[in-house]
């Protein structure tokens, strides 16, 4: 389409500010950024969307608009809710460069436009697949007629041949179409997801493509169509909460026209995505007032009566009021630039839905909010009996990363880390804060464990294996040197097998005939290796104290 065309819908509410003579520029799809410079986001053509959150000052609209230029893109529309009227020097430095400008009122969602824009050009580029713009009202409403994003999948497959997938940054299947036969396996889905994120960590461009059990997939980010709040100034502020397209082919070989009619069915599913978001919100704000009476030490009537509005909310139907589990995580990063606060609670939003479920619909009951670096979930779980206290019900801290830790480690890349903390199930808000004090703990002891993507429970928090994490490194190593160094060195030398003599020792409380037992030996040869022990180190087995001595330097090492 023509930019000139843009001009004549009224709905659009855009106000050309300066490039009248290029207006018949054409129109190839459309991108929406804040960010300082989206190169590597654009591929020529586009209408760019912005709601200014990049310029700082009137020196920031030079290079701005100089970058979009090389890039090709056709035109630069700007928001005005928030700064109000667009900058003169973004009109100058535009005029400069004959790019066109135009304004969006602040009354007119990106969305909006991003939706118009893309009924158009695929309409007009690509007759085969006019159906799917067509139809695109219909199937994004939450209406009886709507589909979602499945809708999608089914013209791709029905009219192009195409099997695709919708992916969650997890690995968790969104949507597929009725076409594409039996849904992926879970290890694909999450093969699918780790490769796409190492490759937007890289800064390549999509698609990605990957071959995988001899069948090639190419992989299409799917970003936000609105304007964030906060724009993003940092790929690693986004790439853990953006879905991806998955198609089965080699995207490699296709013509222009069809790579550019797949890059706007990915704006048309990215609407659905905003819509998800925006569905959150009331929940979102449900955990923050429950967050912050738990943390102010509000009184725990009035903690129950905010979880009473939560209840109906989260758990529709519940005749009685669920327990509930706090769980905590948080993003950090090497050289903190990108904010880890939102990037936690999408993720958390995220690893908290069963795996092997598919839809936005599971999250929705789920509460989340951030605050600083840090994200807390507010899980209800279904009412248990009145005898079970809860503790051995809900979520558990050792099966919520497991499908999702390959995905999420390619993503986290070498500068990143994801630790979780679970709390036992509380049925009262008397509970609350110790439950929330309990997750933040556990998170801590999963912090202190080496690996891009730890979790621990509350059930550790009851064993002196909490203690150790919180050890000096240099402690650790002189304790377990001056306690296992001896052993290990007379190993060395005579193949005596002192180490796995004492692990064996402790681990049957010292007595001598279930360990001979289990190593194999007669109680005359253990009580040997035994008092070679007790000779090198200085130590005697018998006693409490050097026992646990030993126990910790053998945790430690």
């Amino acid at each position: 389409m023509r930019l000139r065309a843009l001009l004549d819908t009224d709905a659009l509410g855009l106000r050309l500010l300066g490039g009248e003579d290029e207006l018949d520029r054409s129109v190839r799809g459309v991108m929406t950024t804040d960010l300082r410079d989206p190169s590597r986001y654009l591929s020529g053509g586009e209408l760019v969307l912005t709601g200014l959150a990049w310029r700082r000052d009137a020196d920031d609209s030079e290079p701005f608009v100089r970058i979009l230029v090389q890039a090709g893109v056709a035109a630069l529309a700007a928001g005005e809710a928030e700064l109000g009227d667009v900058p003169e020097d973004l009109v100058v430095a535009c005029a400069r460069h004959r790019l066109p400008l135009f304004a969006v009122h602040e009354s007119v969602a990106f969305a909006s436009i991003t939706e118009h824009v893309v009924r158009q050009v695929s309409g007009e580029r690509a007759g085969d697949l006019a159906a799917v713009v067509d139809r695109h009202r219909r199937m994004m409403t939450s209406g009886p007629a709507g589909g979602g994003p499945d809708v999608v999948l089914d013209l791709l497959g029905s009219d192009l041949d195409l099997r695709a997938w919708v992916l969650s940054p997890t690995g968790r299947l969104i949507a597929g179409s009725k076409e594409t036969g039996p849904a992926l396996p879970v290890e694909t889905c999450a093969r699918l997801a780790a490769e796409h994120l190492a490759a937007t960590r890289t800064g390549r461009r999509g698609p990605h493509r990957f071959l995988l059990d001899g069948v090639t997939y190419s992989l299409f980010p799917v970003r936000s169509s609105g304007r964030s709040p906060q724009a993003a100034r940092d790929v690693r502020e986004t790439v853990l909460s953006d879905w991806l397209l998955a198609v089965e082919a080699d995207a490699g070989d296709w013509p222009e026209e069809r790579l550019d009619l797949l890059q706007g069915v990915t704006q048309l599913i990215a609407v659905e995505r905003d819509r998800r978001d925006a569905a959150r919100t009331v929940r979102r704000r449900l955990a923050q007032e429950v967050l912050e009476l738990v943390q102010t030490g509000a009184a725990p009537a009035e903690i129950a009566a905010r979880l009473r509005v939560a209840a109906p909310v989260l758990l529709p139907g519940l005749g009685t009021a669920p327990h509930w589990q706090v769980v905590v995580a948080r993003v950090e990063w090497e050289g903190q630039e990108a904010e880890g606060g939102p990037v936690a609670q999408s993720l958390l939003e995220e690893v908290l839905v069963d795996p092997l479920a598919t839809g936005p619909e599971p999250s929705d009951r789920i509460a989340v909010t951030h605050t600083g670096d840090e994200a807390v979930a507010l899980v209800p779980l279904p009412a248990v009996s009145a005898e079970h206290d809860g503790s051995e019900t809900g979520l558990l801290a050792d099966s919520l990363l497991q499908s999702v830790r390959e995905p999420l480690t390619a993503g986290l890349n070498d500068d990143g880390r994801l630790t979780l903390g679970v709390s036992a199930a509380v049925h009262s808000a008397e509970g609350l804060r110790g439950a929330l004090e309990e997750a933040r703990h556990a998170r801590r002891v999963a912090a202190a464990r080496p690996g891009r993507v730890c979790a621990a429970g509350h059930q550790e928090l009851a064993s002196h294996v909490l203690l150790l994490p919180f050890v000096p490194d240099d402690v650790r190593r002189a304790f377990t040197a001056r306690l296992l160094d001896p052993l290990k060195d007379y190993d060395r030398r005579h193949r005596a097998e002192l180490i796995p003599t004492l692990e064996a020792f402790l681990d049957c409380d010292g007595s001598w005939t279930r360990c001979a037992t289990r190593l194999h030996l007669h109680v005359n040869t253990l009580r040997y290796r035994v008092g070679r022990i007790e000779q090198l180190t200085g130590r005697d087995l018998s006693r409490l104290e050097d026992k646990l001595d030993f126990f910790l330097a053998l945790r430690m090492s």
